[in-house]
Order: C-alpha cells, then sequence, then structure tokens
C-alpha cells in the first residue's frame, strides 16, 4: 500500500526536529521505497525521512501517518506567516462547511490576529457585546486552553459552536494588567447592520456595522429617509466594521460614486479582476465625511478607500486595521480543509489593503473621555464641506 500523498508535506515538520544523543554508527537509509513520480524533487527527503521514522522510530505507535500529516500541514502553513491561512482537521471543516452556507451560531464577534494575539471585535446586538466584550478584547485563553501560537481560524473555530452552548473566554482589555473571564451563550446570529439618525443642521449619521445580503437593503431604506427628511450630508461611520460580503460593500460604495473602479484584487498569478462602480447611485453628489478606525477592516476598508480615492469623501479617525485579502476554503483528502489566501485586495489608485491600512485625511484618536471626539470632528468637518459647496 502505497504512504498517503499527506505526508509528502511531513518534511516541513520534520526538518525543525533538534539534533539529539546519537549512536557513533553512522544511520543509513533502510532502503525507501521509490518516489512517485508526481513527488516534487524537493519534496525527496520527505519520503525518506517518513520512512526512516515508520521503520526505526523507537515508539512505533506515535507514527500514525494521519496524525503526522495534518501536524506537516501546520508546521507548512506557520511557515507562511500568514494569519489568515490555516488546516481545519476534518470535524472543524464540516462545521465551518456549513457554517458558510447560510446562518451560524457563536458569539458574534470578528476575530483578528495582531502581533501575536488574537483580538475580538464585537458585533452590535451580539451575545458577544451583551456579554461585555469591547473592541481591541484580547483572547489569552478559551474554555481554559491558551491561544499563544493558534491561527485565525483555529480561534474562530473554538470559539464558534451550537447554539446555546457556553465558551469561556479569558480576556485581556485594553489598557487594563489583570485578565479577566467572561462566559458566552453563544446563539444564531442575526444582526441589524445600518442604523440612521438625523442630527443638529439636518447631518444625517448613518453606520454601517456589516455587510451583510440584507445590508444594501436596508442602507437604501435609511438613505431614502434621510434624503425625505431633508439631510444636507452624511456622516458614514464605518468604525468597527469587520466587512462581509464584498459585493455588497462595492453596491455600497456605488451609492455616492458616479463612475470608475471600487476596487481591484490580483491573485497569485498576476490576474486583475476589477470592481466598476455601479450605476444609479443615489447620493452622489451629497456632501460625505466617512469615519474610520483601527477595527475597519475588509470591506470597510474596500469603501473607505474608494470613497477617498475618488476625493468623494475625507477620512476621519484613526488608521484602519489592514485586512484585504481574498480566502478559499479547499477541501482535503482526509476530510480536512485548507483555508488560504487566494487574492490581495487594492484600492482604485493602486493602495494594497492588506497588512497596510488606509490613513485618515483627519486624524483623531479616540479617547477614554466623555463624549466622541471622532463624531464631533467628523461633523466639523462636513459643516465646513457643505458651507464650501454653498459658497
Amino acid at each position: 500500500m502505497g504512504i498517503p500523498r499527506l505526508l509528502w508535506v511531513v518534511l516541513l515538520s520534520l526538518v525543525v526536529l533538534g539534533v539529539g544523543c546519537r549512536s557513533t554508527a553512522p544511520a543509513t537509509l533502510p532502503s525507501p521505497p521509490s518516489v512517485p513520480k508526481e513527488v516534487p524533487p524537493e519534496f525527496k527527503a520527505l519520503w525518506e525521512a517518513y520512512t526512516i521514522l515508520s521503520q526505526e522510530y523507537v515508539d512505533k505507535a506515535k507514527v500514525q501517518p494521519d496524525m503526522l500529516a495534518r501536524g506537516a500541514i501546520r508546521g507548512m502553513l506557520q511557515a507562511l506567516e500568514d494569519p489568515h491561512t490555516s488546516y481545519l482537521p476534518p470535524d472543524r471543516y464540516r462545521y465551518e462547511s456549513q457554517s458558510l452556507q447560510g446562518s451560524f451560531s457563536g458569539i458574534g464577534a470578528e476575530v483578528y490576529l495582531r502581533n501575536g494575539r488574537i483580538i475580538l471585535n464585537p458585533m452590535p446586538g451580539s451575545p458577544a457585546e451583551r456579554a461585555g466584550l469591547r473592541p481591541g478584547d484580547t483572547v489569552l485563553a478559551v474554555d481554559g486552553e491558551p491561544t499563544d501560537g493558534w491561527s485565525i481560524m483555529q480561534a474562530v473555530s473554538r470559539i464558534r459552536g451550537p447554539r446555546g452552548t457556553t465558551v469561556r473566554l479569558t480576556i485581556l482589555r485594553l489598557g487594563e494588567s489583570d485578565p479577566i473571564e467572561v462566559s458566552i451563550v453563544r446563539d444564531i446570529i442575526t444582526i441589524e447592520s445600518v442604523f440612521m439618525n438625523i442630527m443638529s443642521d439636518d447631518i444625517a449619521y448613518i453606520r454601517i456595522s456589516a455587510f451583510y445580503e440584507t445590508t444594501e437593503r436596508s442602507f437604501v431604506e435609511k438613505l431614502r429617509e434621510a434624503q425625505r427628511r431633508g439631510a444636507k450630508g452624511i456622516v458614514l461611520d464605518l468604525r468597527n466594521n469587520p466587512g462581509g460580503y464584498l459585493g455588497v460593500a462595492v453596491n455600497i460604495a456605488s451609492h455616492f460614486l458616479k463612475e470608475g473602479l471600487v476596487l481591484y484584487e490580483v491573485d497569485g498569478d498576476g490576474r486583475r479582476t476589477e470592481w466598476r462602480v455601479r450605476a444609479g447611485g443615489l447620493a452622489t453628489d451629497v456632501p460625505l465625511v466617512v469615519l474610520v478606525n483601527q477595527f475597519t477592516a475588509s470591506g470597510g476598508e474596500v469603501v473607505a478607500g474608494a470613497l477617498q480615492d475618488h476625493g468623494r469623501s475625507l477620512l476621519v479617525g484613526t488608521k484602519t486595521l489592514g485586512k484585504g485579502s481574498v480566502n478559499r476554503m479547499r477541501q482535503l483528502s482526509d476530510g480536512g480543509g485548507l483555508y488560504y489566501t487566494y487574492a490581495y485586495w487594492y484600492t482604485p489608485k493602486g493602495r494594497r489593503i492588506e497588512g497596510q491600512g488606509l490613513l485618515p485625511d483627519v486624524e483623531v484618536p479616540a479617547t477614554a473621555r466623555r463624549g466622541d471626539p471622532q463624531l464631533e470632528k467628523a461633523i466639523e468637518t462636513l459643516k465646513a464641506a457643505i458651507a464650501g459647496a454653498r459658497g
């Protein structure tokens, strides 16, 4: 019986084995089987390493092909140093595949990896927010298991779970030194993503918390209502917006733009795919200011970057997260899955979002004092734009 193909990648984990005590006699390769033709030359040593282990390792019960193969895959992906690429074992792949097909149950928080730390951004109205989680909370452990070295998908797969079950998170809050424990009951995540309010001086405040399937319809309803009520300008709040469906983000941006690119992506072969402005925008001439912060990510950055590049709006707040990668999930022959980065997103002027983020035109750090200085500055900036349009 041939050795499973997945074991070709075992080399990537075996090569990091340290050299311990060894016999004085040189080790000899015990006649490894011929390497299949489809195996790249670089993986020949892998085949040989597995053969040595399977024939001579002191504890043969530990030489389990499936275990070694999965460990090797994790080692290979870790070498890429890409927080958005990871391996899911079969049980987690089945669960994640189902969650991608429709609604899912969990705590309702976006998960990021920054400087080796798992960071949470709870969605408005979610179980995570109701339990007291805040944007920027660092997850030190999940159900008592430390998160050191975890990828994003490892964290997501452990935090998600069936509705009604409880997950226990050990949290370190920004500006604090002592961790706390928070228990959250998982639920089906259905959240209203658009909020609108008419403020003083006929300024419409519209906040989009994420881009779901229903977001554009809700946004159009709120936008038409603002126009009926005589709004003279719009503050579009994309702070803490983790993204969502790219097509929805493109459609939202198109309501403020007349023509041109919203974004383009470039894959590993250099192929460029463009998303252009959809005709028929409802607010292409309305004065506009966009609020962003360090948790504006993915689709939120796509919208903000397009409006900034087209000169349609100033960005007010702080530098955005810098999550602009396109990710796919593919099933492997062992029943597990590979979640990997397929392409990168770029703004119309060619700025790569991934790892870079967007700089605001008007920087306003968030503070712990009462009020919302970022929103206050956005209103001030918008009033100046409205006055300029009249003058």
